[in-house]
């Protein structure tokens, strides 16, 4: 049972990245009645098969915050992917025993079912996920990208203060 008492069946223990942060947006959400959330996670290899090491994926449930996230993302060059999170993904995640299961359907589009998994701990705030798992880390520099050097590359914090310093 998670934190905003939803169940989930679990499939894979391997996924538990999304509980824990699951229970970590419905506390955040309930407890602090935030504007918006906004989480980085280096949460699925899936991202990093579909966008490599250059692009993060980011899934919301709020097109206005989606779009001012871009803006931010254009503006620092820290590139991202909208994904996209509608009922066919949302439905990829239910269950027969609990209110959903913690993987989708096979190893189909493994970045945005993760995403429909957290989706379901948010009741009504704007929110934005961004999957940072292929460009937290790199293996070798960009030179067209001098921020982005080899190892760690913390990769979102210029997008999120462009964002910060805009609201």
């Amino acid at each position: 049972k998670l934190y905003n008492g939803k169940t989930a069946e679990i499939l894979n223990t391997d996924a538990e990245g999304r509980i824990i942060l699951a229970d970590a947006l419905s506390y955040g959400e309930k407890q602090y009645s935030p504007k918006a959330i906004i989480d980085f996670a280096t949460l699925t290899g899936a991202c990093i098969i579909a966008l490599g090491t250059n692009i993060a994926g980011i899934v919301s449930n709020n097109e206005k915050l989606t779009e001012k996230i871009i803006e931010s993302s254009k503006r620092t060059t820290e590139e991202i992917w909208n994904l996209p999170l509608n009922d066919d993904y949302m439905d990829m995640i239910k269950s027969d025993v609990a209110d959903m299961k913690n993987i989708g359907i096979g190893r189909a589009a493994g970045t945005i079912t993760a995403a429909a998994f957290l989706r379901n701990a948010i009741e009504n705030t704007p929110w934005v996920h961004i999957d940072i798992a292929g460009v937290a880390w790199t293996q070798i520099a960009t030179k067209e990208k001098p921020y982005n050097p080899k190892g760690a590359t913390g990769f979102g914090v210029r997008l999120i203060l462009d964002y910060l310093q805009k609201i």
